[in-house]
């Protein structure tokens, strides 16, 4: 990497940091839809790794997954299952809240690497973008049931349920819509900053 680069390149991942910070800590990283709640969060672990690929996407998943803990802790916009997981195994609730968002990012950044030259760059943005949100809820919820689903509250919650029923039925529409929301707003972003000539970050000859 030349040094313009890797400005460009640390730019970027700061950027992306203080977009998840604010997402994190403060209601504009949540949209209120009915009594949904959609998050934000995953878009800027997308738009990392569309820019940097799997390096970028696992430093952000690393930022998004300490951000997740850390409400758990009441620290930023607090989370109620985060605070009951937290409760009944703190280490635990860390792995469960970290591992994912990170393996998230890292998956992220080489589906596509894998796809942005065939079927291309823009598309592989918004596919990126998609992907980015449907991991982050399934691996979330794979952990919840792997590491608490003997617990008396994942039971409760699970109600005798099998997980993909549990899953459709907890994440519901919510998760749909984050989806669909990550994939156009990703998708977006990484075209435009194409367009701009931003991306992708190519070593000058």
């Amino acid at each position: 990497m030349n040094k313009s680069m890797d400005v460009r390149a640390l730019a970027i991942l700061g950027l992306m940091t203080a977009l998840l910070i604010l997402f994190s800590f403060t209601p504009i990283g949540t949209i209120p839809i009915g009594p949904l709640s959609i998050t934000l969060n995953v878009i800027p672990l997308a738009v990392a790794a569309i820019a940097l690929g799997p390096a970028g996407g696992l430093i952000m998943g690393c930022v998004f997954g300490l951000l997740s803990f850390l409400q758990c802790l009441g620290i930023g916009i607090p989370s109620g299952m985060g605070a009951m997981l937290f409760s009944i195994d703190p280490f635990l609730a860390f792995i469960q809240r970290f591992i994912p968002r990170a393996l998230d990012g890292f998956l992220v950044g080489v589906i596509f690497r894998a796809l942005e030259k065939k079927p291309g760059f823009r598309p592989a943005c918004f596919i990126a973008g998609f992907c980015s949100a449907f991991l982050n809820t399934a691996f979330f919820m794979s952990a919840l049931v792997l590491l608490f689903g003997n617990t008396e509250y994942v039971r409760g919650l699970m109600n005798g349920r099998s997980f993909l029923v549990f899953v459709c039925a907890f994440v519901g529409v919510n998760a749909v819509v984050e989806m669909l929301v990550c994939t156009v707003v990703s998708g977006f972003v990484g075209s435009a900053l194409h367009r701009a000539k931003i991306l992708p970050l190519k070593k000058k000859t």
